[in-house]
């Protein structure tokens, strides 16, 4: 039987498990993971954490610990999230070191909360860096306009960061420069810049899903026959925003020193609509020097049933931004806003993740509670 997920690593796209628990990491799942499904890098959110810990046992220990001390609602649910992640570090250790600190990366994020707030989100960064401390920590800050200059400045602190929820191309491009005068800054602070490292998560699926209401809602059968483009252009799009920034004399010189282009990372490549191909997010993106994290689901049905030809993954992105200009310019002549779009979306993404946080609270103080 073919490898499939062999394949696609082999075609340059690291494969990401966006999913982390306390189980899968005491099971041996995640090991299984490593070594059968190549996965080497793991993505968490405040939703996944919220699952975790509402749906499994393993926390029961640390939890009546935590309790028994008079731990704080925030100490706690730190001190939960940081300690599996500070795991999942130590699992990915030799997947770090094999390919010099570019995969083995495992992702936190900070308080969504602060999404809209540089200076806390700095804050957060920083303290999330020296908890876990461990050298192939990432840690995500949301791509909001306010999130910018923090991303700037947690990069200029020699941190390595995941910058979430990216939907525009413009926003993306935004990114990218935050990321440039981040090296910048942290070169003139002394910073060792082979160390620092960062992806850049491009949401996929969410942009169909929002593109695809707002075409049904017009009806036309113009407007039909475009639902599923928009995410994978867009998408295609983004590869060619990052092949020109990091192709400037601008980033050579950075280059020079040991800096490393920031990945595209594919996310949220699990399909919603079942009337599309499972695998639909996985095989449309394939391109080198990228991250694909998927959930398991998707994971497996890569596995079992990834398109291949002649026994390869063939690039499915290199050259394609012209076609994808083609579907945005017939998007707007259809009438869909955009940007409307985008910004929607951007909106949507906080308010999720502050509502998980929230959850992830809730769920923490009760079993606080209980433990007492």
């Amino acid at each position: 039987m073919t490898d499939l997920l062999k394949k696609l690593s082999e075609a340059g796209v690291s494969i990401w498990l966006d999913d982390l628990s306390r189980e899968r990491l005491q099971s041996g799942n995640l090991d299984e993971l490593i070594r059968d499904k190549h996965v080497v890098g793991v993505t968490t959110n405040p939703t996944i954490f919220a699952s975790a810990l509402a749906d499994g046992e393993a926390y029961t220990e640390q939890v009546r610990e935590l309790a028994a001390r008079g731990a704080s609602l925030d100490e706690s649910v730190r001190e939960l999230t940081t300690a599996d992640v500070r795991h999942a570090c130590d699992k990915f250790r030799e997947v770090w070191q094999a390919t010099d600190g570019v995969d083995g990366r495992v992702s936190i994020e900070v308080d969504p909360g602060v999404a809209r707030d540089a200076d806390a989100t700095l804050a957060q960064a920083l303290d999330l860096w020296k908890t876990v401390d461990r050298p192939n920590l990432l840690i995500k800050i949301p791509a909001t306009e306010e999130g910018l200059p923090a991303i700037t400045k947690t990069i200029a602190e020699g941190v390595s960061v995941n910058v979430t929820l990216i939907f525009s191309v413009e926003r993306y491009e935004a990114v990218m420069d935050a990321y440039l005068d981040g090296l910048e800054q942290a070169k003139a602070n002394g910073h060792d810049l082979r160390s620092i490292h960062s992806v850049a998560s491009f949401f996929v699926s969410r942009v169909d899903g929002e593109v695809d209401k707002r075409l049904d809602a017009i009806g036309t059968p113009e407007a039909q026959a475009l639902k599923g483009q928009a995410a994978v252009a867009n998408a295609r799009l983004a590869y060619k925003a990052f092949q020109d920034v990091f192709a400037t004399e601008r980033f050579a010189a950075l280059a020079a020193d040991g800096a490393r282009p920031q990945r595209p990372l594919w996310a949220s490549t699990g399909v919603k609509n079942p009337d599309y191909p499972d695998t639909l997010y996985v095989d449309q993106l394939v391109v080198a020097d990228t991250v694909n994290t998927m959930p398991e689901k998707t994971l497996n049905a890569v596995a079992d049933h990834g398109r291949i030809t002649d026994g390869v993954f063939t690039d499915t992105v290199t050259g394609t931004d012209e076609d994808a200009t083609e579907v945005f310019t017939a998007l707007a002549d259809a009438g869909i806003d955009i940007d409307a779009v985008f910004l929607a979306l951007e909106n949507e993404g906080v308010e999720k993740f502050e509502k998980s946080w929230t959850e992830l609270l809730e769920t923490v103080k009760g079993q606080l509670d209980s433990a007492k």
